[in-house]
């Protein structure tokens, strides 16, 4: 009992000493603006960090926090997976906004293991959703999360780690799953959940632990629901429709606690001078060409 005395005291003394640090550095911030209040226009930026980013590394973030450039990544890559979407449920209104139907397993941006020499198929399936349910919870998910993530880390890495989980989502299907076709952005998504819940994990002390438990639960929370519509969807679907894999949660998922995670603890070092980074990219490339050769050599849909 006095042992857990004791740690409870430590962490509610250690919450107390971070709140003073944050309250002066802020007084601080302002002493050297002059007497103006640099935090009153960056208030999202302040939540932001508290968010995204270690304790350590939040007052370099709002030192040089702005909004240039915006994170149009996200935003890009969102307008367009919903101008798929609508398109092909205009097409086809009977079916197309509920689940799969002719026109979406006719196109040309679907992963189909009947044409994988079309190589854009491994990256483009990701702008083709299998009804509203499905790409409401995508878009909310990577808007929800990409868009803090790029404010703190920018398009390019935010990108890096997204294509990286949609690409590895493709290829894992194609080995585990190899006679399914694959719709979705959900590879590209789970990476950023990935890499967000490696970077909360390893840094959950000073992440603000009331807030990294409320994350880790709403992260496993989505996780679950999601997996388990994707598991619908693969072996309970009507024998009308057509199963699709799900293979490509789990593998962006590993893409992201991997390159994921690497990318979004160097927030404020040399990506390219981190030596994880560079084993994470090896050991991303050699799955990548064992994936490869699997589907050239010894691929079942052969």
């Amino acid at each position: 009992m006095a042992a857990a005395h004791d740690l409870e005291m430590e962490d509610m003394n250690l919450n107390m000493d971070r709140a003073m640090k944050e309250e002066l550095e802020e007084e601080k911030m302002r002493e050297d603006g002059g007497g103006k209040d640099p935090f009153k226009n960056k208030k999202v930026h302040r939540i932001v960090s508290k968010w995204m980013l270690p304790e350590k590394a939040r007052r370099t973030y709002l030192e040089r926090a702005n909004c240039l450039p915006p994170p149009v990544f996200i935003i890009s890559i969102s307008l367009a997976e919903l101008a798929v979407f609508i398109y092909y449920a205009v097409w086809k209104p009977q079916n197309q906004w509920i689940t799969l139907d002719t026109g979406i397993l006719e196109s040309p941006f679907i992963y189909s293991p009947e044409k994988r020499e079309e190589a854009w198929r491994f990256i483009s399936y990701m702008l083709v959703h299998a009804g509203v349910q499905h790409i409401l919870g995508n878009l909310i998910m990577q808007l929800v999360l990409g868009i803090p993530l790029e404010m703190v880390h920018k398009g390019l890495r935010v990108g890096l780690v997204y294509l990286a989980g949609v690409t590895a989502g493709s290829l894992a299907s194609s080995i585990f799953d190899p006679l399914r076709s694959l719709v979705g952005a959900s590879g590209g998504v789970y990476a950023l959940m990935g890499g967000y819940f490696m970077n909360v994990l390893v840094n959950f002390r000073e992440m603000i632990p009331a807030f990294g438990i409320v994350r880790l639960l709403i992260i496993i929370l989505i996780i679950g629901s999601d997996m388990g519509f994707a598991l619908y969807r693969r072996f309970f679907v009507p024998a009308s429709g057509s199963p699709v894999s799900f293979a490509a949660h789990i593998a962006g998922g590993f893409a992201g606690m991997s390159i994921g995670y690497t990318v979004f603890s160097c927030f404020d070092k040399a990506l390219l001078k981190d030596p994880r980074f560079w084993i994470a990219i090896v050991a991303y490339l050699a799955c990548v060409l064992f994936a490869v050769f699997f589907n050239i050599f010894l691929s079942p849909a052969n």
